[in-house]
């Protein structure tokens, strides 16, 4: 069966990068090009676009070129294993920007009950939210007094 060929441009459009990101995956060894056209032009296969996307979609979530060239890698246990170890380390990063997400989120909503509160009560500074002991930012001493 013969699966169709693209060229860069193709490739380019079809992922959402330039082709200057395509020739530096290619460079990186992170996609591969099958074949040439007798003028020259780079031929990838097709599903070189959803490779691209997973590795755009990689970086995203904070994995380096390296990284995700080790996913793409083909190897033995050791380097199953290590992907192993690589994406548990990664679900652990996550967990904790997760927590650290759902704390600001926290002291986000109690700003917003005391705006709500003071909006309510037609007293509203909603500046002096930000204000800690010792603070001085955002107009902190003037909200205090």
């Amino acid at each position: 069966m013969n699966e169709s060929r693209l060229q860069i441009g193709e490739i380019s459009r079809g992922s959402g990068v330039s082709v200057e990101t395509v020739r530096y995956y290619e460079k990186r060894k992170l996609i591969h090009s099958v074949s040439r056209t007798y003028g020259g032009y780079r031929l990838f296969k097709s599903d070189t676009i959803r490779q691209i996307k997973f590795i755009k979609q990689a970086q995203q979530f904070g994995f380096s070129l390296k990284e995700i060239k080790s996913f793409l890698g083909v190897g033995g246990e050791a380097e199953c294993q290590s992907v192993r170890d690589l994406l548990q380390q990664k679900i652990s990063e996550v967990d904790e920007q997760i927590k650290k997400m759902k704390a600001f989120k926290k002291t986000l909503s109690g700003h917003l009950k005391t705006c709500d509160e003071e909006l309510a009560q037609k007293e509203a500074n909603c500046q002096s939210f930000f204000c800690t002991a010792g603070s001085n930012n955002f107009g902190c001493a003037d909200a205090r007094n």
